[in-house]
């Protein structure tokens, strides 16, 4: 009787051992199934990969990648999602820290979605172990929405914060050959550009007159107030009240967009008479056409500078100084 009794508890060990093996080589089991790291799921194999108890991580994106969904952000993201799952998968890792990367697309998990409620996609789902060191109590997952694009650093960083502290597999992006053949490739031709045309660039590159004018251009527009205009939005023109139209604004800390182009050319028509009085007017070998020369510029100076003093007297009327003729 002792010993049929013996054999009666050996089976019942033995059953129990059996019974609770798969259990807890659930992880292995999925392990061996992943492709490229992370694996494919449908409605069964997620609740099967999820049901408790679990001695592992599992992260669980939740997507849909057909075009008909209209989900770009989930497009986008599937290579960052597979990259974060073939990065830990490759990387030396403790061997007590067990995680599983899956996927799981509307078209194999409606039941799932509707489970969980979801209305948009991607979410990111990080159950975590409910027996072991890392084990917590309820099982419950951690969520991650997306309200924009995300990189793999990103997700990873995330998930890492999720997992117990230690070392942990590094991010690593594959070499982008192609990217870098294009570069080389237009730096290369670059290059061949410079190296054919130079005998034509050089040339104008050096020209000091063209550096001049150049950086005549750019001072007058920005002693004009061609950046104030475009910060503070200024109107072209506007109305003068009785009418008419008002070019300039009152006050020195306002403008209009017309006011700014005729300033402009006011600063563009004193540079270069003055200009020309410095450089030209003393290069003239006619000396009568010198000196009328002399005088136009001197006339156009006293003009034009006259007509920025009024200007100065528009904008505020308690500006002292003014020259004849305005």
């Amino acid at each position: 009787m002792k010993l049929f009794l013996l054999v009666i508890a050996a089976f019942q060990l033995c059953g129990l051992a059996l019974s609770a093996r798969p259990e807890l080589d659930k992880f292995t089991k999925f392990q061996a199934q992943a492709h490229y790291g992370h694996l494919a799921l449908d409605d069964s194999t997620y609740e099967e990969i999820t049901s408790k108890p679990r001695d592992y991580h599992v992260a669980v994106l939740l997507t849909a990648v057909e075009a008909r969904y209209g989900c770009a952000l989930c497009r986008e993201f599937q290579p960052e999602w597979e990259l974060v799952a073939r990065s830990w998968n490759k990387g030396a890792k403790p061997e007590d820290l067990k995680l599983l990367f899956s996927t799981l697309d509307f078209n194999n998990g409606r039941q799932a979605f509707q489970k969980l409620m979801l209305q948009t996609a991607p979410v990111v789902l990080l159950f975590p172990p409910t027996i072991g060191p890392s084990a917590q109590v309820d099982g419950s997952p951690f969520r991650l929405d997306f309200s924009g694009p995300i990189s793999a650093e990103q997700v990873y960083a995330w998930i890492s914060r999720h997992l117990p502290e230690g070392d942990k597999p590094p991010l690593v992006r594959p070499v982008n050959y192609m990217r870098l053949v294009s570069i080389l490739g237009l730096f290369m031709g670059t290059l061949s550009l410079l190296a054919v045309t130079s005998p034509y660039v050089i040339p104008i590159v050096r020209n000091r007159n063209l550096w001049a004018a150049i950086s005549l251009i750019s001072i007058l527009l920005f002693t004009s107030g061609h950046m104030f205009n475009h910060i503070r939005k200024v109107p072209y023109v506007a109305g003068d009240g009785r009418g008419g139209i008002s070019y300039f604004a009152g006050g020195f800390a306002n403008q209009f967009g017309m006011e700014t182009q005729i300033i402009a050319a006011i600063y563009g028509i004193l540079s270069f008479a003055t200009i020309a009085l410095a450089l030209k007017v003393p290069r003239m070998s006619d000396t009568k056409a010198q000196q009328m020369a002399v005088v136009i510029w001197g006339v156009v100076l006293l003009g034009v500078y006259s007509f920025l003093l009024s200007v100065f007297r528009i904008k505020n009327g308690g500006y002292p100084f003014f020259l004849p003729p305005f």
